[in-house]
């Protein structure tokens, strides 16, 4: 009775001190669980237990751990839990930082515990269940259902675009306005890069600002998504998440052979509209559905791209890397979730536990295994896999041996066994995988995957690649982390337009291609990057998170060297086949171990393909390419850097491919007309897109001349015209590397 009357007296000193009515009662459900969850059930967890101790039930709880009792109900300040809160030594430090509770946490534990540490009696609690300040729950806004926003009648009558009203309805509680609309000519040169990444002809840029249709730029967005070329330009964003190379890494660098195809496949499926979610199926499973052939063999190369160690130190340990780049090469490029930081523990800030990982990797098991101990570049041979000439993949067996939950990542501390099944991480979506039937030669688990990620009812899946669709029009997507959208990632800028357009890409039999338009007929994607109000605007919104205009952008590595080559009009555009390789100066090549084999440039004539089809080697990255930011094959990437560094300057000024194409533009223009002024005139054409002003023609002739003088050709007369002959070219050449340099060439407005 003592005892007790001594606590009594404590709540009631600590309820005065700490300003806390002794009358009032701490409320488990809103005010004790939010702490344990988030304070403290990463490392107390029945998955993970520290100590001995559980604090996920009350069972745990009051049974304690390792060091005794944790709750002291006779005396609360001789609660353990209370004085390693207290002393700061509960949570351990991180990296050398304090992480102590703050006080009005420690003061709700305190007064929970005085008050007889209350607890229902069949709640248990999840690491995940809710979002809080550390982590995402199963509550996060990407993993809820897909909700169609509903849209007012000026939208559904036709009057404005339903993209239009969403950027607007934000524009309009921000204070600002769109840009006016862009000018013709830079709206065809922006959706040919945007859609071809190609620059528009001339001619075309004179007809179409000649043409006064009212339908002329509908018309003109369904002929570039018709174009073959489209698939070309939108596969190499896919390449890009798919870590897509043609050799395999590490010292020896194998070539992957027929890689190739996969590419070919992609542009494709892009041309044809491959619904989405048949484009996820045969990528993940194609050896499994039942309509397989050899394309959608073609499509499993997807799972073949990685980078290969045929001679890792530990083999058994080298599988399980494997796994994790399968898991991680799915996960990103589908569901826009980092699922392999699961590997070794429960996820810090996404609801993926552990198990989870092993759950998904448990799906490429049966081919990972297999190939293990196999010399055919981590995969499948011809044989098994059923078909000569294609890089794909396939399972051995549809029983493999099991596969185990491993502690903290380590091969050597096997847990339980795992079987396959779908995330957790979306409540309203979850799904146990079945076994395979008698006959079936695999698993049948891709299979599954990829229909559980492919499901309308997945919201992740839609979000993502409509996410990914916009980045590639306006640079940044709605979420401007379009590899993350989990707790560390950005929120949406338009939540609702975001849902909006995953919900049309469903409701439209899962079409790419639909949403490319809807994109590119609203008034958001034509308007100006000149705002007149841009400097009052930028003090708003200084990144344009809102669109009040137009971002500029810098064209990509590919879109670089593709317009220089069809400057000159020499620039094959034939589809698909076998890679080159561009000529790589010898500089490029000295330290590597073989140098004379490390690289040898296709002919000439092949090099004129667009920079698609370039071979793409691990070890020995194109210069020109890396140096424009062309994306590490390594890893997934979602969006490339895009810096401004001096060495693009320097190469666009020395580099032998510019000078070449410069020279080769500058013949042609000689060939083509015998007066000085139409030969300038051609210049701007080709690289510019359109005629040179008459002051710009003035300082580009005396330009010319003056590099004529150097050259050793001396013209008494500026206004006559140079002679074909090498000095003229070269002359001319000198003015083409200028306006490849200029950033009129470089950015699209």
């Amino acid at each position: 009775m003592e005892s007790l009357r001594l606590s009594a007296v404590w709540v009631f000193v600590f309820s005065v001190t700490c300003g806390i009515s002794a009358a009032s009662e701490v409320s488990f459900e809103a005010d004790v669980a939010p702490i344990l969850i988030k304070r403290c059930l990463e490392c107390h967890q029945t998955s993970n237990v520290s100590g001995g101790l559980v604090l996920s039930h009350k069972q745990g709880m009051f049974e304690g751990g390792e060091s005794g009792k944790v709750i002291d109900l006779d005396d609360s300040s001789e609660s353990l839990i209370l004085q390693h809160i207290e002393a700061g030594y509960m949570p351990p430090e991180q990296k050398g930082i304090s992480q102590k509770l703050p006080d009005s946490e420690i003061q709700t534990l305190q007064q929970w515990v005085a008050a007889g540490a209350k607890w229902p009696q069949d709640r248990i609690l999840d690491l995940y269940e809710r979002t809080n300040e550390v982590r995402g729950g199963r509550d996060w806004w990407s993993l809820q259902p897909l909700e169609r926003p509903q849209l007012p009648e000026i939208v559904t009558s036709g009057k404005v675009h339903p993209v239009d009203y969403f950027v607007q309805q934000a524009l309009l509680q921000k204070d600002l306005k769109q840009a006016p609309v862009a000018s013709d000519r830079h709206l065809i040169r922006r959706l040919n890069y945007d859609t071809l990444g190609l620059p528009p002809a001339f001619k075309e840029i004179v007809d179409y600002e000649r043409d006064s249709s009212p339908d002329k730029w509908g018309k003109l967005v369904n002929d570039r998504l018709a174009s073959l070329h489209f698939g070309e330009k939108w596969a190499r964003h896919w390449l890009d998440l798919v870590r897509f190379a043609e050799t395999s890494g590490y010292e020896r660098d194998q070539t992957k052979p027929n890689a190739w195809k996969y590419r070919d496949w992609v542009v494709n499926a892009f041309n044809s509209d491959m619904p989405y979610n048949d484009f996820i199926v045969h990528q993940l499973a194609g050896d499994e559905i039942s309509e397989r052939d050899t394309q959608s063999l073609i499509a499993t190369g997807f799972l073949r791209l990685g980078t290969w160690n045929d001679e890792p130190n530990d083999p058994e340990d080298y599988q399980y890397d494997r796994l994790e780049d399968l898991v991680h090469a799915t996960s990103s490029a589908f569901l826009g979730m980092t699922v392999k930081c699961a590997r070794c523990h429960d996820h810090k800030f996404d609801p993926i536990p552990q198990l989870d990982y092993y759950r998904m990797a448990s799906t490429f098991w049966s081919g990972a295994i297999a190939a293990r101990d196999r010399k055919y570049l981590g995969g499948p041979t011809s044989e098994e896999l059923g078909m000569d000439e294609i890089l794909g993949w396939t399972d051995i067996t549809s029983s493999p041996s099991p596969l185990h939950l491993l502690k903290n990542g380590n091969r050597h501390q096997p847990l339980q066994e795992v079987m396959p099944a779908s995330l957790t991480l979306v409540t309203s979506h979850q799904q146990e995988f079945t076994l395979p039937p008698e006959n079936a030669k695999t698993t049948q688990r891709r299979l599954q995957l990829s229909k559980w990620i492919a499901s309308t009812t997945n919201p992740l899946t839609s979000r993502v690649i409509v996410n990914r669709i916009w980045q590639g029009y306006f640079g940044a997507g709605l979420v401007r982390t379009p590899n993350n959208f989990g707790f560390t990632g950005d929120q949406p800028s338009h939540p609702e337009l975001l849902d909006w357009l995953a919900s049309e890409l469903i409701d439209h039999n899962w079409s790419l291609k639909h949403i490319h338009r809807l994109i590119l007929t609203s008034s958001t994607y034509r308007q100006s990057a000149n705002n007149p109000l841009h400097q009052k605007y930028a003090q708003i919104d200084f990144a344009n998170r809102f669109l009040w205009r137009a971002n500029r952008k810098r064209l990509d590595a590919e879109g670089l060297r593709d317009a220089v080559l069809s400057s000159t009009g020499k620039i094959d555009l034939r589809l698909g086949g076998p890679s080159f390789k561009p000529s790589i100066q010898a500089a490029a090549l000295e330290g590597l171990s073989r140098k004379g084999e490390a690289w040898t440039a296709s002919p000439p004539e092949q090099q004129l393909r667009r920079s698609l089809y370039i071979f793409i080697q691990r070890s020995l990255a194109v210069p020109m390419m890396t140096t424009f930011d062309f994306t590490d094959s390594t890893l997934p990437c979602g969006q490339r850097n895009a810096t401004t560094v001096a060495p693009q300057a320097l190469v666009l000024l020395n580099n032998a491919f510019i000078h070449q194409n410069a020279e080769q533009l500058a013949a042609k223009a000689i060939g083509d007309s015998p007066d000085g002024n139409q030969q300038i005139a051609i210049v701007y054409q080709s690289i510019l897109g359109r005629e040179p002003s008459g002051e710009e023609t003035t300082a580009s002739l005396a330009h010319v001349f003056r590099q004529a003088e150097r050259f050793g050709t001396s013209r008494e007369d500026q206004s006559s015209t140079p002679t074909s002959n090498d000095s003229a070219v070269t002359s001319l050449a000198s003015l083409c590397v200028v306006l490849f340099n200029s950033n009129e060439f470089l950015y699209v407005d």
